[in-house]
């Protein structure tokens, strides 16, 4: 068992980082694969890019610590304090974070493989393109990502082959739901409102008619499912 990294070490681990990250002499890029962090203090440390493969973080304060891009595969970061730090594009894949604070967190492109979010704190969080496959949210709370109505009919758009945009309507008794990671919604049917086409799935979108996909799945976790995708906004649709 690694015997627990003391505040020295640690210090010491984050300046020569530092100074690798500015390419300069003495700078050792932090490898802490492994290493037993329980407790340490790291409050807006610059781990850019840092190797922390099921490194032990267990109740670590990481508040508006720079991760990005950092290996934080298997590390356990059960209670750590991650508020408004920086994990654009980090590796959390089968990490524990269960009950970790995570509030405000940039989250954009992590990997969150198979992570367990048991109880966490994402309030607030940015989980534009994350990877939350396999995730456990369980009890986790999380940021507001619904933009569709939880009931009525409404109206979405959708871009088909050839650049068409066509109008949708989600009727009121569809299922519906938006994605923890993106703008990107879907229902379990539609009716089409405005001249169709053919989506690049090869879905026949026909003027004045229900339109109904091979299944539905309202997992929020992923934003490319089952069921109709479509956009709030035309503009959205547009750019897609």
């Amino acid at each position: 068992m690694n015997q627990p990294m003391n505040q020295r070490k640690i210090n010491e681990a984050i300046d020569k980082h530092r100074l690798w990250l500015r390419g300069e002499k003495g700078g050792e890029r932090a490898n802490l694969m492994g290493a037993d962090l329980d407790g340490a203090y790291l409050y807006g440390a610059n781990l850019f890019e840092a190797n922390l493969d099921g490194a032990n973080l267990k109740g670590a304060n990481l508040k508006e610590a720079n991760l990005r891009r950092a290996n934080l595969t298997g590390a356990n970061l059960t209670g750590a304090n991650l508020e408004e730090a920086n994990l654009r594009r980090a590796n959390l894949t089968g990490a524990n974070l269960e009950e970790a604070n995570l509030r405000r967190a940039n989250l954009t492109g992590a990997n969150l493989r198979r992570a367990n979010l048991t109880g966490a704190n994402l309030e607030g969080a940015n989980l534009e393109g994350a990877n939350l496959d396999g995730a456990n949210l369980d009890g986790a709370i999380l940021p507001h990502f619904q933009i569709v109505p939880d009931q009525g009919a409404f109206i979405g758009w959708k871009k088909l082959k050839g650049g068409v945009i066509v109008k949708l309507q989600i009727p009121a008794k569809a299922k519906r739901t938006s994605s923890l990671i993106g703008r990107k919604c879907r229902a379990e049917y539609v009716k089409v409102l405005s001249e169709g086409g053919v989506s690049s799935r090869g879905g026949k979108y026909i003027k004045g008619e229900v339109y109904r996909p091979d299944g539905y799945d309202d997992d929020i976790r992923v934003e490319c499912t089952k069921g109709v995708h479509f956009f709030i906004t035309k503009r959205e649709a547009e750019e897609y």
